[in-house]
Formats: structure tokens, sequence, C-alpha cells
């Protein structure tokens, strides 16, 4: 098992918190840094200033939206920000949310499973630095009966392959993970319900011929250390209400139909009607603690090393660290409990 560090979306305020963990990271032997993006700060940014500032961390897009690049783009800013790095780049997509992709980039979102298939195959194509013609449903490259050319990529990345990940939940969005995948970037990761999302996981391996060694599962798991149980999960009730109820509208939300698979059908349904009602705060007192702590790491350092076992015998091959703390002292503290846990766990690579 590897740890790596979780930098969410910049911009909050915490920008120089966030540097100060990925270097903390980086000293502390982490395996790799990811940020996120939606309709804020980009990620493709925050992730070339990292890995200027960082000497052997890898640095991640957890997600690089499908819908805001064309595929020719997302080649180009991997390449480029693999030879920035020195070969530190890993590449991970989405296709986001109905309400970003087509309210913020004007994209309809439609079949994304087609969709996120020629993305991967146009991406690859590039990064293979083939000269690139493609016929799909989405992109036809170049465009017939005009000026365009087929062209190959003349950045040279650092890597022959540069690893790529699917932010996936539903099914059949797994299985393809599995298929055309190197990764697996999971939220909301329960030990305890992990078999399913990993059996799908292992279709799509076994349909391409390709094995569960080869494939990184990277969990991004919340963590809060301390004693009190309930106090741990306090700071992380806004964030699963903010997913499991407010990310996307009322019919489309693939995190509140995370949950209702998990089990909590109705505290899903409870902390959605709260949150849509505006009301966040008591959307968060709604969420079970149940499910906080199943997708999460709380408690004392014994507690969370053990349940590092949980982790890793459902399959997940790296814990992307979420630390939550009202100071960076407590954030970058919850760093080093994690790389001491691990240690103690046997674990580690």
């Amino acid at each position: 098992m590897r740890l790596a560090v979780n930098l969410g979306y910049w911009g909050a305020g915490n920008d120089r918190d966030n540097l100060a963990l990925a270097r903390e990271a980086d000293r502390l032997g982490y395996d790799s840094a990811w940020a996120a993006e939606a309709y804020g700060s980009d990620a493709a940014t925050v992730l070339a200033w990292v890995a200027a500032q960082t000497t052997n961390l890898d640095v991640g897009s957890a997600v690089f939206q499908i819908p805001a690049r064309s595929p020719a783009m997302t080649a180009m800013t991997a390449a480029t920000l693999d030879t920035l790095s020195g070969g530190r780049f890993r590449l991970g997509l989405g296709v986001s949310g109905p309400q970003v992709s087509e309210g913020w980039h004007g994209v309809k979102f439609d079949k994304p499973l087609a969709r996120t298939r020629e993305y991967v195959d146009i991406v690859r194509m590039a990064l293979a630095r083939e000269t690139v013609r493609y016929e799909g449903q989405f992109w036809t490259l170049p465009l017939p009966e005009g000026p365009g050319k087929a062209l190959r990529l003349t950045v040279h990345p650092a890597r022959e392959n540069i690893p790529l990940y699917l932010a996936a939940i539903g099914p059949k969005n797994l299985e393809l993970t599995g298929e055309i995948a190197d990764g697996w970037l999971a939220i909301f990761f329960s030990p305890e319900h992990g078999a399913g999302p990993m059996d799908h996981i292992c279709t799509g391996r076994k349909k391409a011929g390709k094995a569960m060694s080869d494939f990184d599962v990277v969990a991004t798991v919340p963590v809060v250390v301390g004693d009190d149980l309930e106090a741990c999960a306090a700071p992380l009730r806004g964030y699963a209400a903010l997913y499991v109820g407010g990310m996307g509208s009322r019919e489309q939300n693939f995190y509140n139909r995370l949950a209702v698979s998990m089990g909590y059908d109705e505290a899903a349904a409870r902390v959605q009607d709260l949150y849509l009602a505006r009301r966040p705060r008591d959307a968060g007192e709604a969420v079970p603690f149940e499910f906080i702590d199943r997708t999460s790491l709380i408690g004392p350092p014994e507690r969370i090393r053990d349940r590092l076992h949980a982790y890793a015998e459902s399959g997940v091959t790296t814990v992307s660290v979420a630390s939550y703390g009202a100071t960076l002292d407590e954030r970058v503290a919850a760093l080093r409990t994690l790389a001491e846990a691990l240690d103690a766990s046997g674990l580690g690579e």
C-alpha cells in the first residue's frame, strides 16, 4: 500500500497550506499528490506549481474534466506536465456532471461511457506520438472536407507511458475503468462495500486481458486524528453533505446513488432534501456517523493503523489522504500519523 495526499480544489483560501502539505508529503515519502478542478481553479496550473516545489512526489489530476478540453489538448497538457516534472505526472480523467458539463462547458452530458472510451483512445494515441486519425461518434480527426491535416504531438513526454486513471462510480463506468485505464480514482470508498465495485473493475481487467496486479486503486479518504470519534467526524459532515446532498440535481447525483447502494437509502434522501432546501448545516447533521466512519479514517493512531488493513484487504493500493484540521499544524500532523500508521501496519511497500 502507498500513501498520497489529496489537495482538493485550489483557491479556497488555503493555497499556501496545501503547498506546505505537498512539501511535507514529499519529505515523508508519500507516493503522489492530487489536485481537483470543477469551475474554479484548473488542476494543470496547480500541479505545475506543486511539481516545481517538490522533488520525488508524483502529481496527478483528480480529475481533468473531459468536457473541458479536447482530447488533443489533454494530451498536450499531460505531455508538458510530465516533461516539466521529470516524469512525475499522472493523468486522471472524469466526465464531471451534467450541471458543470452543460452549464459551464456547454457540452451535452450524454453517453458518458462511449465519450470516455473515445476520449481515452485519442489521448493515448497522441501521447504515443502517433499521427492522430480518428473516426468516432464524438470526435472525427481531422475534420473531413476541410483544410485540417492529421498531426503528431511534437513534445516528447518524459516517460513512454503516462499512467491514466478514471474517476468512476456506476457499474458500467467501473468496468470501463478496469478495461481501459491504469487506475481508479475512488471517492467515498468503504471497505465493507468494496467487493461490488472491485468485481466490476476485475470484469473490465479480464475483458482486456489485463491483471489486477498492474492496476492502482486510489481511494480518497478524509482523515481526522483524535480520541473522540464523534468530534473527529464533525468536520467531515459538511463534506459528505455537499456530495450526497448537493452535488448535482435531485435526479442526477452520482454520490447520492452511491450512498443508496451502500444501504443508506433513507439518510441519503433526507440529506438531499435538506441540502436542496438550503439547509446545509442540517444536512450535515443528518449524515449517519456510520457512513462517515466507513468512508474515512478517524480516531486515534492505533485505530487508523488497524483500519488500513481493511482498505488493503478490499483492494485499495493507494490511500489518498484528505487531511482535515482547524490549523495547518493539525493537517500536517495527520499526514505524519498516516505515514507512521502505514509503517506500523506492515502494509507499506
